[in-house]
């Protein structure tokens, strides 16, 4: 498919919420002037969903998408490669919307992208439409998709079924610069957040989750700045509280609040939030806790509501020990208060962790954003953890962890790609691999057991009593089938493996010189193409 790019007049703002435009928005079929079209781009070869990412970039900063590219680049910095292999970025922001009670989602992007982010949403247990605005070439030309866009958040706009709408633009949207923040902040009681999130300017999935909760924050700071708002559905907490940044297991939450409550404190809404009056609840936190560190566009937030942030987490015995002392000191409490919460827990961790211990060799990689955390909690309770690989970026906030693991012989790859992960398997031949799906695959092939870290690690408590010992019982059932894969290792031996996959009455000869000879011709069409797109 090839569509004209347009070029929309204006620039898009620093933010992907702005204060209130001036739009009549009394009636659905109010008519807004369309965006101003370059004329001059509608004469030029147009790009598709199929285009690179350095060409969709350049076309979104042309169309006046380099403000929030740049800000993108700022807040998710790449490297030392282009990007870590993920998913499409949109499914973390979309997977956030979903989740969020009386909430509205709508997706702009080519069908095939639609089609696959919704099928994955389900998969993984959303129960809610999405919304879709189609497009077309000549929608994108004319700007009528951008009107597409706006009658549709019009027609959902309905306050007693909804609070908030949100609607993504994708790769092909954002390359063609439909300017969703021209879309009214509030059409009949019910906000309006519009947001980009392309592959080419949102490095994974883990990361857009932060664009979209950022942009809530936001729109929600500037509700409390103007008035009153509403309060929790539990009501306010009569003690300060600790506002906790990063997707956890549901465990997490309530027993890190046991361990505040000797301080005085007490656990505040996930971030994340599950409605939008959390974040009001969020904002109001006395301090904020980094559990995931790389939500950079939601600290900056919080920083701005004047609020401190504290990184790292309550994880095994020392994390525990370090993070209590540093959200005491941040809400200046009373030292006997701080001894106190850390002699009635620590040693519980303790006694925790050697009750069931983990002797083995471990290489942890995924691209949730607890790596580190997992890593260092492995390592306490006795697993040799040579490598820990993660998708998301170094940030500030997780260098307690770095410093801790790299204390204790750790390697640790932020923005880790697949071929790393794959590499640092061969390298330290590990007794268990925990990764993502191709880490696990390729282990599993070298005989090797592997643990899906999406689904066996993150979903069990990391976090204070409760997470001590959590993991010895998966990890060391994993371990204790390395008999099993020996067994079938030395019965099937190589067959099916490389050129000899599948079943033959002769075993195939590998031809090296005529696949040398065909792996030359693709290599120098590749130098030719890069030699034309240099002319």
């Amino acid at each position: 498919m090839n569509v004209i790019l347009p070029r929309y007049a204006g620039a898009i703002a620093e933010s992907v919420v702005n204060e209130p435009v001036e739009l009549d928005v009394a009636a659905t079929d109010a008519v807004v002037a369309p965006p101003v079209i370059n004329a001059a781009a509608t004469k030029s070869d147009g790009l598709g969903c199929h285009a690179g990412a350095a060409e969709l970039k350049a076309a979104a900063s042309a169309a006046g998408k380099s403000d929030i590219l740049d800000r993108y680049a700022a807040d998710y910095p790449k490297g030392p490669h282009d990007q870590p292999q993920s998913m499409c970025p949109a499914f973390g922001s979309l997977r956030v919307g979903l989740r969020m009670r009386r909430t509205a989602t709508i997706l702009s992007g080519s069908a095939c992208c639609v089609y696959g982010l919704t099928f994955t949403s389900h998969f993984y247990g959303a129960r809610r439409t999405v919304g879709y605005v189609p497009f077309n070439s000549e929608t994108l030309v004319t700007g009528k998709l951008f009107e597409d866009i706006r009658e549709a958040v019009f027609k959902l706009a309905d306050p007693a079924l909804y609070d908030t709408i949100i609607i993504t633009n994708l790769c092909v949207p954002t390359a063609s610069g439909v300017p969703l923040d021209l879309l009214p902040d509030e059409i009949n009681g019910v906000r309006i957040i519009g947001i980009d999130v392309p592959g080419f300017g949102v490095p994974t999935h883990a990361e857009a989750k932060d664009v979209l909760a950022a942009a809530m924050l936001e729109y929600a700071r500037k509700e409390v700045e103007q008035g009153p708002v509403q309060a929790p559905r539990g009501g306010k907490s009569e003690r300060p509280t600790v506002t906790l940044v990063g997707e956890m297991f549901p465990a997490d939450p309530v027993g890190i609040g046991m361990m505040l409550e000797p301080l005085g404190l007490a656990a505040g809404p996930v971030v994340p939030t599950r409605e939008w009056r959390e974040l009001y609840a969020a904002l109001d936190g006395s301090v904020i806790a980094a559990i995931h560190p790389f939500y950079t566009a939601s600290f900056r937030q919080f920083e701005l509501a004047g609020r401190k942030i504290v990184g790292s987490a309550p994880v095994g015995h020392d994390g525990t020990e370090a993070w209590l002392e540093s959200v005491g000191a941040a809400c200046n409490v009373a030292r006997d208060k701080i001894d106190a919460a850390k002699n009635r827990f620590l040693p519980m961790i303790k006694a925790a962790l050697a009750a069931k211990p983990v002797d083995a060799r471990i290489t942890v990689s995924g691209y949730e954003g607890s790596e580190l955390l997992v890593a260092r909690l492995l390592i306490e309770s006795g697993a040799r953890v040579p490598y820990v690989g993660t998708a998301c970026p170094r940030t500030q906030w997780s260098d307690a962890d770095r410093v801790w693991l790299e204390s204790r012989g750790t390697q640790v790859q932020y923005r880790a790609s697949l071929e790393m992960d794959l590499a640092a398997v061969g390298e330290f031949k590990p007794d268990l691999a925990i990764g993502t799906t191709p880490i696990v695959q390729k282990a599993k092939q070298l005989a090797i057991p592997a643990l899906y870290f999406t689904n066996l690690i993150s979903a069990r408590p990391l976090f204070g009593v409760a997470g001590a010992g959590s993991l010895a019982q998966v990890v060391n059932a994993a371990l204790g089938n390395q008999a099993r894969f020996d067994e079938m290792k030395e019965f099937f031996g190589d067959v099916g493996e490389g050129h000899a996959a599948g079943i033959w009455e002769d075993t195939p000869n590998e031809n090296v010189a005529f696949r040398e000879k065909y792996k030359k011709q693709i290599e120098a069409q590749v130098k030719k193409r890069k030699a034309e797109e240099m002319i």
